[in-house]
Order: structure tokens, then sequence, then C-alpha cells
């Protein structure tokens, strides 16, 4: 039952070139950033990506997609990322967006054993119509097209059928875990890691305080331990290193816009 690794290296040491990753965070909140590094540090390549988005500020993923080691993203936000924009333009990533909460409930379903379900994000767009571009050619035209998606209208409404997300290797961060892998995540982190964990047939995750098991309150565990197959606790560097991607203040003597 413990399952602490004596290293992020060592954790990751089975991820093999084109392997498929879920991977937890959003922007630069909850990210797995060592063991993104370790991944990096081992030099596969050809990977298939899923998550939110694909790194900000040269941080997280986006290590991975500056060496070119990632050939497929699957994740709902382009956002600020300029080198995401430019190689997925040019021709050099595959790229698969869907609206954020049918990718959450994609990975979510996959951990549960749910081949697919149905919703109704998407329905009437090219999310359930096919023809959204997946590739360039690099000279601005489509490469790869998403296909049509089956629909089916259930007491009236119209609804996209979507499949589960089930990945090689699912990487998360949490603020506290113990040695049998229930995890604790701490206010925003707690966005996709969650999720990201439980898609993972292989789920690492790194901790940034290890406790034993028995103290964390049963009540308080976010992610059971059945989920996690591997815990790599962090330094107190590694745990503090935690970057802001948007820094904004009010001006002297507000409240901040909105306030009363």
């Amino acid at each position: 039952m413990d399952k602490v690794v004596g290293s992020a290296a060592e954790a990751v040491a089975d991820v093999r070139d084109g392997a498929s990753l879920a991977v937890g965070g959003f922007g630069l909140s909850g990210v797995p950033e060592v063991l993104v590094h370790a991944v990096y540090e081992a030099g596969v390549g050809g990977l298939g990506v899923v998550s939110n988005n694909c790194g900000a500020m040269d941080r997280g993923l986006a290590v991975l997609l500056a060496a070119g080691r990632i050939a497929r993203v699957t994740g709902s936000y382009i956002g600020a990322n300029k080198e995401f924009a430019r190689r997925y333009l040019a021709g050099e990533l595959e790229v698969e967006l869907i609206p954020q909460g049918t990718l959450a409930e994609r990975l979510r379903a996959g951990g549960a054993g749910i081949p697919a379900f149905y919703t109704p994000a998407g329905v009437g767009t090219q999310v359930a119509d096919g023809g959204l571009p997946w590739r360039y050619d690099g000279t601005g035209g489509v490469a790869v097209a998403s296909p049509p998606k089956e629909v089916r209208e259930f007491d009236g409404r119209r609804y996209v059928l979507e499949r589960g997300i089930r990945t090689d290797f699912g990487l998360v961060r949490a603020a506290r875990g113990d040695r049998h892998g229930n995890l604790v995540f701490a206010k925003s982190a707690r966005n996709f890691n969650p999720l990201a964990a439980m898609a993972g047939r292989i789920t690492v995750a790194e901790v940034e305080q290890l406790v034993e098991p028995g103290e964390i309150d049963p009540d308080q565990v976010h992610l059971p331990g059945i989920f996690v197959q591997r815990i790599v606790p962090l330094t107190p560097e590694q745990a503090a290193d935690k970057q802001i991607e948007r820094r904004t203040v009010a001006a002297p003597g507000t409240r901040g816009r909105g306030s009363r």
C-alpha cells in the first residue's frame, strides 16, 4: 500500500515515446511541474497530452511543447501561449479543442469506466458537425479536420455523443497526500487535477506535504487512493515554487472594480 517512490525520475521512468498523458492544472495553478520536468529530462517525445491548456510563461507543459516533444494536445484553451498557437497554425502540432466542461466530463467518465455520454454542449456547431481544424498544413489549409459526431434527441432536445478519455499516465499535483495515495488539493489547484488523476491508467501525484495514513480526515479527501499508483513527495523548495500568471493590483484607496 505504500505508494511513495524515491524520485520524480523514478516515477516516470516507464513513460515511453508516444505515450498519452492526462495532466492537471489550470494556467499555472496546480500544475505538476516537477513531474513534467522529469518527463522532459527523460527525453521522450511524440507525446499525446490531455490538459486544459498547454502551459504558460515557459512553465509546466510549455517546457515539453517548446522542445517539440508533444505531438497532440486535447484541451480547451490556447490562450496567451504564443508558442502553442504558432506550432498549431504552422502544422507542427495536432490540436483537438473541445468545450471546457466537456473535457472535464470526458476525463471523469473515462476514469469512472463510462465509455461515452451525451451532452448538449456543442450541438449545432463544428464540435458536433465536424470540420474543426485538428492540424493545419503550414500554408493556411486544413490537413486534418474533426469528424462528425453522433447526435440524438432526448425529450425534444438534441445531444452530441462524447467519448470518455483514458490515458497511459496521469500527472497531478496535490497539497497533501498520504502513503496510500489519498489526496487533498488546495483551493483553485483543485481544477483538473482530480479528473486527470482518474483518467490515467497509471497516475503519479507530486505532493507538497506527505503525511501518514489516517492523518487526513476521510471527509476531507478529494481523491481516494484507488486512483493513484505513485506518490512523489516534494522538497520544501519545490513545494514553494509557485508562479503567478497575471498579477493585478487595485488603485490606491479603492477596493477594486465593482466594489461599493
